[in-house]
């Protein structure tokens, strides 16, 4: 009997991984293609400026920021990172996202973080691609 190749589970885990992204920029691409003509400049300022708020001040303070603008240019973000599906954010709403976020357990968050960077790739990517260069 042949045992099993170890790289088979890395081509498994990378194929899982592979699928995820593909979801991610499914759904970036969804909820760009949605935003309004008129606020398509407040919401390219606020996914630009996501990924670098997630690296310099934690998802936490990120998604504070997000909420103080949540009825200007961060309400619509915020909505579409509650439908982005994160681990252990599942039904997640534009209003509660920030405080469900913060009641994760450590292992949860760092996850989330995680998660949350690639989502805000692909939104960003999603933008320049769907907006262009103003």
């Amino acid at each position: 009997m042949a045992r099993p190749d170890a790289s088979d589970a890395g081509r498994a885990s990378a194929g899982a991984a592979l699928h995820r992204d593909r979801q991610r920029a499914l759904h970036a691409y969804e909820m760009v293609a949605g935003v309004q003509k008129d606020r398509q400049g407040d919401y390219k300022i606020a996914v630009n400026d996501l990924g670098a708020n997630i690296l310099r001040s934690g998802l936490s303070a990120a998604m504070a920021e997000l909420d103080r603008q949540k009825g200007g240019r961060g309400g619509v973000l915020l909505e579409h990172l509650a439908k982005a599906g994160v681990s252990g954010l599942d039904g997640a709403t534009r209003d509660n996202l920030p405080a469900r976020m913060r009641e994760l357990d450590v292992d949860s968050y760092m996850l989330a973080t995680r998660e949350m960077l690639k989502v805000a790739t692909w939104l960003k990517r999603a933008a320049q691609a769907t907006f262009g260069d103003d």
